[in-house]
């Protein structure tokens, strides 16, 4: 599938996950926020195609420091091979007890252009994370190593993160209140249909800001209001 078009992820820069899930509710989408990860600091949107980390419970005679050894380990070469302009997805079972990543390995994912860092566990290094700017979305701090609790097993392949199924090269778009996964192919009509929406929304705060009861306005059921609206865009230049 042809990477994700400038205008789509332009349009995905200026609308909110709010809005977002509401275009994938109308075309039957319920379950598409990620639940629990929350953004290390407020920023700019986080747009980019999806790939992904999965873990599995560690075991001890398997997991000890000694594995970082090896190059094909599947944390450390995921990181190495992340491409640019992707998010990275780490699938921790919703399990913060350890951490997912730290400030080395985020720092190296922004270095090689990586867009964003998601997991449903926790960060160690929060707070070196936290001033990247790189938006990174965790449960909460977890210093502990990741060789407590988790075993690296798959890169980019299908997981589940915040109780989302999210597949390699979904989009990832997330905003001040956290995370939702895009289908890629419907990512351009929801990404146009979020757009459209909310510019309208704005329309309606401005008007309610003013004074207007939301009758009629929102949704717009009263005729007068795509009028008002059509006006007001054009001389908004919107």
């Amino acid at each position: 599938m042809p990477s994700l078009s400038a205008d789509t992820r332009a349009k995905f820069e200026t609308v909110s996950t709010a809005t977002i899930t509401t275009v994938l509710f109308k075309r039957g989408l319920r379950n598409v926020y990620l639940h629990g990860p929350q953004r290390l600091r407020p920023g700019p949107n986080m747009v980019g195609e999806a790939y992904t980390l999965r873990y599995i419970p560690a075991r001890e005679d398997l997991d000890v420091l000694d594995v970082f050894k090896d190059r094909e380990n599947p944390q450390r070469k995921a990181v190495e091979e992340c491409p640019e302009g992707a998010v990275f997805v780490v699938d921790s079972r919703g399990d913060a007890s350890a951490a997912s990543c730290g400030g080395i390995l985020a720092t190296r994912l922004q270095a090689r252009g990586c867009k964003g860092l998601v997991t449903d566990g926790g960060f160690r290094d929060s707070h070196e994370i936290a001033e990247l700017d790189m938006p990174s979305y965790h449960l909460r701090p977890s210093p502990p190593t990741n060789l407590t609790q988790h075993h690296a097993v798959a890169i980019n392949d299908a997981i589940a993160c915040g109780g989302v199924a999210v597949f390699p090269g979904d989009i990832m778009v997330g905003d001040a209140e956290g995370v939702v996964c895009v289908p890629r192919h419907l990512a351009d009509e929801v990404a146009a249909e979020a757009f459209e929406m909310t510019v309208f929304e704005d329309f309606v705060v401005e008007k309610v800001a003013a004074g207007a009861s939301t009758f009629g306005l929102y949704p717009p059921t009263d005729s007068e209001t795509e009028v008002e609206f059509s006006a007001w865009r054009k001389k908004a230049g919107r």
